[in-house]
C-alpha cells in the first residue's frame, strides 16, 4: 500500500498561513532513514510521523535535517489529521507518546489544545555577538534547554528585525527566540529562529511556547494569554498556564494537501 501524505497548516484557519506540517500516518513501521529522507524531501520545518500502539499514537518528528524531541504545530496538525481522516472519533482525546513523554490533545469546538511540558528559563549575560546578529539592542537574555528567549523593547522590533543567520549558526547555541510585549491585541508577540536545525525561521512554533509561558507569567501575572507569532505567514496561539509542569497550548488547522508516496 502506498503511503498517504497529509500536508496541515497550524495554529491558523485560514489557507497558506500559520505553519504547515506533513503528517504520516503509519500502517507499519519504518526506518529512522527512510523518515529522515521523507522529511527533506517534503522539505518542511516538520513531518510527523505516527503509527498506532493499542490505544496510543507513537508520534515522532522530523525536520529536512534532524529528528527533534518536542514540536508543537505538527502534533497539531498530526491531531487533526486523526480526527479528520477518521483514526480517532471526534469526541476521543488523541494521545501520542514521543520523546518528550505523553503528550494530548483534545478538541475545543473549532481549537486544539494541546498538553505539554514547561520550559524554565534561566538569565543569563548577554553573548557579546547577539545583538549584531540580531541588529537589534536586547532587553533580556535567557537560557532554556530548546536555545536562547531574548526579550526586546517592541513588538515593532520583534516584527522588522531580520537577523543574520549565517552569524546565528555560529553561537554555541543557535536556537532563538525573541519576543516582546504586544501593542496590537496579543499578550506578547514572538518569532523563533532555528538555522541549526535546518530552520531560519519557523512560522508558528508550539515549543517555543513552552518556554513563553512561564516567562510572560512571570512578568504579567496572568495564568492565560493570546499569542501571535510575527514570521512571515503568522499564526495565533492561546495559552494557558497555572505555574505548574504543564503548559496547554491551542490552535486551529486546516487540511491544504493530501499526496500518495509511491515509491519507498
Amino acid at each position: 500500500m502506498n503511503q498517504i501524505i497529509t500536508q496541515v497548516d497550524a495554529f491558523t484557519n485560514i489557507p497558506f498561513k500559520g505553519n504547515p506540517a506533513a503528517v504520516c500516518v503509519l500502517a507499519t513501521p519504518q526506518t529512522d532513514d527512510w523518515m529522515q529522507k521523507v522529511a527533506q524531501e517534503m522539505n518542511l520545518s516538520e513531518t510527523a510521523f505516527l503509527i498506532k500502539q493499542n490505544d496510543i499514537f507513537n508520534l515522532r518528528w522530523f525536520t529536512p535535517t534532524v529528528e527533534v524531541p518536542l514540536c508543537g504545530h505538527a502534533t497539531l496538525a498530526s491531531a487533526h489529521v486523526l480526527w479528520s481522516q477518521g483514526h480517532l472519533s471526534p469526541d476521543e482525546e488523541a494521545q501520542f507518546a514521543t520523546k518528550s513523554g505523553l503528550l494530548t490533545a483534545k478538541r475545543q469546538g473549532d481549537w486544539i489544545e494541546l498538553n505539554f511540558p514547561v520550559n524554565h528559563s534561566q538569565a543569563i549575560a548577554t553573548p557579546a555577538e547577539l545583538n549584531d546578529i540580531l541588529g537589534i539592542e536586547c532587553q533580556g537574555v535567557y537560557l532554556n534547554s530548546l536555545g536562547y528567549l531574548v526579550e526586546v523593547a517592541s513588538e515593532d522590533l520583534v516584527r522588522e528585525m531580520q537577523p543574520n543567520f549565517q552569524q546565528m549558526k555560529n553561537l554555541p547555541i543557535n536556537n532563538l527566540i525573541v519576543t516582546s510585549i504586544s501593542q496590537t491585541g496579543y499578550d506578547f508577540v514572538s518569532r523563533f529562529f532555528a538555522p541549526g536545525l535546518g530552520i531560519d525561521e519557523d512560522p508558528v512554533t508550539g515549543a517555543a511556547h513552552c518556554c513563553l509561558a512561564p516567562f510572560w507569567r512571570n512578568k504579567l501575572n496572568k495564568d492565560e494569554f493570546l499569542a501571535y507569532q510575527a514570521s512571515n505567514r503568522g499564526g495565533i496561539v492561546k495559552v494557558r498556564y497555572m505555574g505548574n509542569e504543564r503548559v496547554f497550548l491551542a490552535g486551529q488547522a486546516i487540511t491544504v494537501m493530501r499526496g500518495e508516496l509511491i515509491t519507498n
